[in-house]
Parts: C-alpha cells; structure tokens; sequence
C-alpha cells in the first residue's frame, strides 16, 4: 500500500504525465481507503478544472 506522501508525489506527477497501469491501480486503492488523499485529489481536479477555464490563467506563459 502506498503511503500519503507517495500518493501525493503521483497525483502530482499525474498531472504531467500518464500514469502507468500499476501506479494506477495502487494510487487507486490508496484512494478508496484514505478520505484525506481522496480530497486532496479532489482539489486537485478542481483547480485544473478553474485554470482551463480562467482565460488569464489558462493563457498565462511563465517566461518574463
């Protein structure tokens, strides 16, 4: 079973690139059985969901 730090480390690595088929399922049983990961997933999705939608942000280029 993964530990919360690990779950945080792949959710995060989740967001930039996919996911193996093992990581996957044990992220996902970590998830089933932990309510602290699973809303930090949770806010996750939605503050990717508020950056697409936010022209501002979504446009947004980090070079100065």
């Amino acid at each position: 079973m993964l530990t919360c730090k690990e779950v945080s480390v792949l959710l995060s690595e989740g967001q930039d690139r996919p996911l193996g088929a093992l990581e996957r399922a044990r992220l996902e049983a970590h998830l089933q059985v932990c309510k602290g990961c699973e809303n930090f997933h949770k806010q996750l999705g939605f503050l990717r969901q508020a950056f697409r939608r936010h022209p501002a942000l979504r446009d947004h280029d980090d070079q100065d």
